[in-house]
């Protein structure tokens, strides 16, 4: 037998104009207004309480305003929240293996949930959708995700778990891009058996009493049992008509007696309908028939996966008579989608909507309270603000004159102190001997001992002239940077806010201004090179040097040196070498006087020279005995105070501006922390205009800002009024 080609159908949980989407539109516009009304309300508890907590609109509303709309706030986020997670829930009850999870999973188009042979469904299941692209479930009390990736996990998973028992909810989350059903805010909920428990009372309160409609699958093999009837009398007690459908499950078997298929069929809508009308009397006799159905769900399950594969729907052994079973189940989807969402919206949404439309009223009222006390209650303030404007510009106007007349006495103080430095420097110097004297301490010509030495020596001299310059300034700097800061201080003292004047003792600095002498000597003498070898008095170089000068007598020396080198390879005498000598000097100085001299030595003779030389080498030995250690630091102090004196005359410029600045930076440190404190004055000046300014405008524009938030509830009031009769007035 040929396979029939897949049936062609408008899917009701496929279709973009399913029953279901009824509820989320509704939802949605809900959602919205909520959403305006809980910002409306939030804008009007700010209004209330800014009027409340300023003091220049005291009584035009009162605190018990703003606590009973934050009141409605927090309400309205309840609501708000509570709605956000509102969906449409179905609960699906039946004896054990009548196929409730069977149906489940043919409306879901997948094997969901666990199936099969007996006791499967151990606990309560629910079926939500997830925007996520994994299935996982989570079990009651607990948070963890854990994964499912078959049915046949799931479904080991719960009978393995000895912790939950038949009153313990598992909520399984399939994502919404494999069943279009889920999209739309729809929970499935499978239950355990009714005749596996006797806990019916606890099951209906936990969950059922959220459930917008019921399905009690009955299985058409049998009748409808007293357990099955029980517990929808425990139901209907609870809820107040409940939506109840009733899917007769497994009539493929009816197919294996064709002939008594129409009575059985009959038989089971008769009893049906009785327990519907007569016993419950939850649905009127002529619309009983229509939730009522003979469906086979295993045959839609399978079906409906085959299409998912690409195979032909109707493929596979199926009995006869499956496409009117398939479209009675379709039926059922239609019908209750329909069901469900008109009733969703209504259980869901019209108390809040209600709720809604009070809370608007009472605001409205308290919007109108205060636009009646806000014409009343307009105080001027102009007259203080123009005070203080006139205060700030006198307060703006003085510091500017102050500022001139203050810098004009700092450059004068600053240029007096450099002054004063200078001279003490030129002082300083020209005593630096007397302070190299005073320095002592261990001295020897050996490289190591002389670095020590000199290092000492010009600590000795730093210390000795810093305290020095201190001794003949800082005082007088002193006195002078306090008689400034205090003119400084009472000259600007009316500008001063009212709690430093209180506190004027705080304007002054609590350290004594000291100046600070950075001579940095060990610097500017660092390449001081001492020479400490012995120079006999009346030796060549040094008669040299005497007589003709430093650059003189470097050019005679080098002279000599050169003839010196050309005689060295002829044969000499004394007398010549003489000669030579004198002749080489000669060319530098007079040669007239030195032909003098020759004269005089052709005249006296040798004695004379010998002599000469005999008191010559006395004198040298004499000279060379007395060049002890001591006279070796003498000559180094002397050399030292030459050398000190020259750097030293440089930086005296440099120290003095230095000084200068330092009393120039202390007394800018004081008027910059004054100038602070009058801008200080000026900030709060400033900032009591902009409060009067703030207060006026408030007290004009309380009246306008309660009429518009009047307008807004008016315009709330109207959209939930079209909700009420869109969604939850039935239709005319």
């Amino acid at each position: 037998m040929a396979a029939a080609p897949p049936l062609r159908r408008s899917d009701s949980a496929l279709g973009d104009f399913s029953p279901l989407k009824h509820f989320v539109v509704a939802k949605k516009k809900i959602g919205a207004v909520f959403e305006q009304l809980l910002d409306y309300v939030k804008e009007s508890s700010e209004f209330v309480s800014e009027t409340c907590g300023n003091p220049a609109l005291e009584n035009i509303a009162k605190q018990d305003q703003n606590l009973e709309i934050q009141a409605y706030a927090d309400k309205l986020f309840v609501i708000k929240e509570v709605l956000a997670r509102r969906h449409m829930k179905v609960a699906f009850f039946g004896r054990t293996s009548n196929g409730k999870s069977t149906v489940v999973n043919a409306m879901l188009r997948d094997r969901v949930l666990p199936s099969g042979i007996g006791h499967t469904t151990n606990c309560f299941l629910s079926v939500e959708g997830t925007d996520e692209d994994k299935a996982y479930l989570k079990t009651e009390g607990s948070d963890e995700e854990k994964s499912i990736k078959t049915v046949n996990q799931l479904a080991h998973a719960l009978h393995m778990d000895e912790s939950l028992d038949a009153g313990c909810l598992v909520r399984v989350f399939w994502p919404k891009t494999k069943c279009a059903l889920l999209r739309d805010d729809l929970v499935l909920v499978d239950s355990p058996g009714t005749d596996v428990t006797s806990q019916l009372d606890s099951w209906i309160d936990k969950f059922c009493l959220d459930a917008d409609v019921f399905v009690l699958v009955a299985n058409s093999e049998s009748t409808l049992m007293n357990t099955e009837k029980h517990f929808f009398h425990k139901v209907n007690e609870r809820l107040s008509k409940p939506n109840i459908f009733i899917l007769n499950n497994r009539w493929d078997a009816s197919a294996n007696e064709p002939e008594y298929m129409e009575d059985v069929r009959k038989q089971h809508t008769d009893r049906c309908v009785n327990f519907l009308v007569e016993e419950l009397k939850v649905v009127d006799r002529d619309q009983a028939p229509n939730h009522i159905f003979f469906v086979s769900a295993k045959e839609v399950l399978n079906s409906r996966m085959q299409r998912a594969q690409g195979m032909p729907e109707t493929g596979g052994a199926l009995a006869e008579g499956f496409r009117e079973r398939l479209k009675e189940f379709q039926s059922f989807e239609r019908r209750f989608e329909e069901c469900i969402s008109q009733s969703a919206v209504k259980t869901k949404f019209e108390q809040h909507t209600i709720r809604a439309k009070q809370i608007t009223e009472k605001v409205k009222d308290i919007m109108d309270t205060i636009n009646i006390e806000a014409a009343e209650k307009r105080v001027a303030a102009l007259e203080d603000r123009e005070y203080q404007m006139d205060r700030l510009e006198f307060v703006k106007n003085q510091l500017k004159l102050l500022i001139e007349d203050i810098k004009i006495k700092i450059k004068a103080i600053s240029e007096n102190v450099a002054t004063k430095v200078s001279d003490a420097m030129a002082e300083e110097i020209s005593r630096l001997h007397v302070l190299v004297d005073e320095f002592h301490s261990d001295f020897h010509p050996s490289l190591h001992v002389l670095k020590i030495y000199k290092s000492e020596l010009l600590a000795h001299v730093e210390e000795g002239m810093g305290k020095n310059l201190a001794y003949r300034c800082s005082d007088a700097v002193y006195a002078s940077v306090q008689s400034s800061q205090a003119y400084m201080i009472e000259s600007m003292f009316p500008l001063l806010p009212s709690g430093v004047q209180t506190q004027g003792h705080m304007l002054v600095p609590s350290r004594k201004f000291d100046l600070s002498y950075d001579l940095n000597f060990a610097t500017i003498c660092n390449d001081f090179q001492e020479n400490i070898e012995f120079q006999f008095s009346l030796g060549w170089k040094t008669l040299v040097h005497r007589f003709l000068g430093s650059v003189n007598a470097q050019r005679a020396l080098k002279l000599m040196e050169q003839n010196l080198q050309q005689l060295c390879y002829s044969v000499m005498t004394q007398e010549d070498l003489m000669m030579v000598v004198a002749t080489n000097i000669a060319s530098l100085t007079s040669r007239t006087s030195m032909g003098a001299v020759i004269v005089v030595y052709r005249a006296v003779g040798w004695k004379l020279i010998a002599l000469s030389a005999s008191l010559y080498g006395f004198l040298y030995l004499y000279e060379r005995l007395m060049w002890t250690t001591k006279a070796k630091e003498r000559c180094l102090k002397r050399q030292f105070v030459d050398y000190a004196s020259e750097k030293l005359q440089l930086i005296v410029n440099f120290t003095s501006a230095n000084c200068s600045h330092q009393v120039q930076q202390e007394m800018a440190t004081t008027f910059a922390r004054l100038c602070q404190q009058v801008d200080q004055t000026q900030k709060e000046l400033d900032a009591e205009i902009r409060l009067l300014t703030t207060k006026t405008h408030q007290l004009e524009t309380v009246q306008s800002r309660s009429k518009s938030l009047r307008h807004k509830a008016t315009d709330l009031e109207k959209q939930l009024e079209e909700f009420t009769k869109q969604y939850l007035q039935p239709p005319q």
